[in-house]
Parts: C-alpha cells; structure tokens; sequence
C-alpha cells in the first residue's frame, strides 16, 4: 500500500479509537501495535517492548513529576488566593484593577504550578465571586480566569514545553525561554481587552476601588514573595549554568513542599499524602502517554509514514505560509477534542519534518503550537478549563462561560499573528541567552 494511503488510513483508524473512549496511551498502543501485526508481521511484537520503555529511559523525563509536584504542592494550598489578595490590594486604584488582577494572578500562579486547570480552580474561587460582587459581567468574571488559567502551558516551567523538547529532541532550556515574551505579550491582550469591555460597559461600579492601608498591602507579601522566588531561582540556576532541568525541578519540588509546609502549616500527613498521590497519578499518565507515543512514532517511521509525508510536502509548489495556515487550522481542530499532551507526542513526528522543510523554526513553532493547545483549553467540545470554571460557578452556564472565553480566543489568534510577523518574539530570548541555534 502506498505509504501516504497508509498514513491516512492510520489518521483515521486512531480517531475512531481515541472516540471510542479509550484513554490516548491505551489507544496509541492498540493503533500502534495492530498496524505493525499487518503490515511488519510478528517480529514487529519483539520490538515493542523496549522500544516502549526505552522511551522512558531519558533522565530528562525527571522534570515532569518533579515539576508536577512543585505545582501540586502550590496548589494544595491558600496560594492562589493569598495572590490573588496581593495583586488586588495593589492593583486596586487601576480601573479595571479587578480583573486586570486576577490575569496578573493567573500569569504568576501560572508559572509556579505549571497547570491550567490548577491555575483556573486557585485564582477562580477568589476572583469570580469577587468580581460577580463588583458588578462585572458573569461572562468577563468566567471568560477572564477561563483564560488566564491555559497561560499555564505557555509561561515556564511548562510541563508541555518539557514534553515537546522530549518528542522533538529540542534543548528545553530554549524551549521554556521562548515561551517567556509570547506569555508576557498575552497576558497584555488579555489584560487590554478586559480594560477595553470594562470601559465599553460604562458601568462606574466596575471602575470603583477598595483603599487599602500600606499595612494591609505590605502584610500580605511575605506568604506570596517566597514561592515567587522559587521561580525566580529554578530559572536562574536553569541558565545560570548551575543545574540541569531535571535537577532545578527537583529542588524546586523539595522547597515548594517545604514552603507549603512552614508558611501554610501543610503538617497533615493526610494532606501530603493527597499532594504526592496526585502527582504520581498526574505523572504516570504522561509518562504511560510519553511511552505509548513512543511506539506509535516507531510505527509511524517502520512504515515509511513520515518520511514519505514529508517529501511529499517537500515537492509541493505551495507557499510556506499557507502550509503553516493548514497546520495552525489542524492543531487547533485537534485540540478541540485532545489534551495538549496527547498532541504534541502524536503530533510532533509528523509535523516537525513539514515544519523543517518549509524553513520554520522548531524552538518558535513550539511556541505558536502551545498557544492553539491554550485555545483548545477554552474550546468546546472538550474544553477542559471550561468544566472547571462550571464547577465553580454552576451558577454560571457554559454558554456563558464560553461567550465570555471568545474575546480572549481571539487574543490568542492575534498573538499568532503577530509571532508569524514577528518570529523574534519567541526566538530572541533563546538566543541572547543561550546563544544561536544552528
């Protein structure tokens, strides 16, 4: 069979088998393991098993629990709010101050937990009821921590980035870099267009403020300043030349329990018996997804699948910038109705010899990658941050939530564009800070 009659044939088998319910790792393995009996025979079934756990065998898959760890400790405890309170106590005379504190306490809580539906729960059970009691809009009280909650992907340490640097052998330190301005330019857009719809609504309730004493905004600090540097130091001793990835995560995971522990009293043996449980189980399923991938992009390049889709875009007399169109509209349709995680590892062995040979860069394709699986965040069908903010708000309904989410939606896009525009945006921290790729 021709290898591109092949390939579609495999596109189509594995949707079936995802739709049927089963989990991505399971289904890969099942697509995976039942086209190489076809077409490669019983040999094939020799190769699986190491080719599945060599998968596994990369010291760098070490960050991924340790950074889930870092953000599962944060976020089993008052954090969020205490930044939430933090950001609101200071932003409080800026009109909008609100709203525009809870996408600042979305961004921060964001790059130290790592997750989108962690970072939606935290900040969403302060900040919605707040603003709801302020007078905003139920759709711009939900849409705006719907939101601000996918920067989690983007803003490092990403566990998403980690896993695209493993399934595409690219250097993770350039990796989470990249992702620093694209994030600080969306978390802009998304803080504009909240000013704007404040402003539109010309309702003055939006646009009063709280006085807060110097005491009150002082006070509130030391219980936020300490995870905010754990940041700050796993970045610096990342490029700093001090510690590998795997071992930053590491210590950061040490400090952050440690931090939970002192300043918010997490002793409970309960409590951190909760934490590690549910980075283990958060863990094994990307790693049972990392390993599964693994065999399917095995199966992928044993057929002759890849490369002949590759050469096939190769000879196409098609502009560069339609090819990237065409792969932007399928990221974002996969995304609708996959985990990020689950994209990237199919995705990845597919995609980036096209984006090689159409003279894309892998490090800034990684970044406009990550933004489509934001928007697939607030998408339906899927729309994993959208069921959060429900079940926060059950009062609010998920059209709401959702028409709320469109104007950020189109932020995303817009960010997008300006990247394509503007590849520097996600190219020129990398290389002043680890210099050029080549």
């Amino acid at each position: 069979m021709d290898p591109l009659t092949l390939g579609a044939l495999v596109a189509v088998c594995t949707i079936l088998v995802l739709f049927s319910g089963v989990s991505v790792a399971l289904g890969l393995l099942i697509v995976s393991t039942g086209f190489l009996l076809i077409f490669d025979g019983m040999r094939s079934l020799e190769l699986l098993p190491e080719i599945l756990f060599g998968k596994l065998d990369n010291f760098a898959l070490l960050s991924i629990p340790m950074f889930i760890i870092m953000g599962s400790s944060i976020a089993s405890t008052r954090a969020g709010a205490d930044l939430y309170e933090a950001l609101e106590r200071w932003l409080t005379r800026v009109p909008g101050g609100l709203v525009i504190s809870n996408l600042g306490a979305c961004a921060l809580f964001a790059a130290m937990s790592g997750s989108s539906p962690a970072t939606c729960a935290a900040i969403g059970k302060m900040g919605i009821p707040e603003m709801r009691k302020r007078g905003y809009p139920d759709g711009v009280a939900a849409g705006s921590i719907a939101a601000g909650g996918t920067l989690g992907i983007l803003i490092p340490p990403s566990v998403t980035m980690i896993v695209y640097g493993i399934a595409t052998e690219t250097s993770i330190g350039r990796l989470f870099l990249a992702g620093v301005i694209p994030g600080v330019l969306l978390v802009a857009l998304f803080m504009a267009w909240s000013l704007y719809s404040t402003w539109k609504s010309g309702d003055r309730a939006l646009l009063a403020t709280t006085n807060y004493t110097w005491r009150q905004k002082f006070e509130i600090l030391p219980r936020v300043l300490p995870f905010l540097a754990i940041i700050v130091g796993v970045l610096y001793a990342m490029y700093g030349g001090v510690a590998t990835p795997s071992e930053t995560a590491a210590v950061g995971a040490l400090l952050c329990l440690l931090i939970a522990m002192v300043i918010y009293k997490l002793w409970n043996p309960g409590d951190l018996w909760v934490v590690l449980r549910d980075s283990t189980k958060e863990s094994v399923m990307i790693l049972f997804i990392i390993a599964a991938a693994g065999v399917f992009s095995y199966m992928l390049s044993s057929l002759y699948i890849t490369q002949s889709i590759a050469n096939w875009i190769g000879t196409l007399d098609v502009n560069p910038w339609v090819l990237m169109g065409a792969v932007n509209v399928f990221l974002i349709v996969a995304g609708f109705f996959l985990p990020p995680v689950a994209v990237i590892l199919m995705a990845a062995p597919i995609l980036l010899p096209i984006i090689t040979t159409a003279g894309f860069d892998p490090i800034w394709f990684a970044v406009v990658l990550t933004i489509n699986m934001e928007i697939g965040l607030i998408s339906p069908p899927v729309g994993l941050n959208l069921y959060v903010i429900n079940g926060i708000a059950p009062d609010i309904s998920l059209k709401t939530i959702l028409t709320g989410s469109l104007p950020f939606v189109g932020c995303m896009v817009i960010a997008i564009i300006l990247l394509c525009f503007f590849p520097g945006l996600a190219t020129w921290l990398p290389d002043a800070v680890m210099g050029p790729s080549f």
